[in-house]
């Protein structure tokens, strides 16, 4: 059981590294558009990777759910 913990704690604290990862993206690209010249592709290529994340987290997140380390709940409860 211990080890059931342990991978529910890694798999939880990955998923923050993702979403903390998604923000830093999406400030990034904010950055870049403020600053770059309108040439530049680093921009679109930052909110590209931010979507690409984006997917790669809910996959996590469906999963962690299908796998029984998550529990959704409603919001009454």
């Amino acid at each position: 059981m211990d080890r059931i913990n342990h991978v529910e704690t890694v798999y939880k604290c990955a998923l923050v590294v993702v979403l903390l990862v998604v923000i830093f993206s999406l400030g990034q690209a904010l950055y870049f558009m403020m600053t770059d010249k309108d040439d530049d592709k680093r921009t679109v290529w930052a909110l590209t990777r931010r979507i690409g994340l984006s997917l790669v987290l809910i996959g996590m997140v469906a999963l962690g759910i299908w796998m029984g380390w998550l529990h959704p709940h409603d919001v009454g409860q």
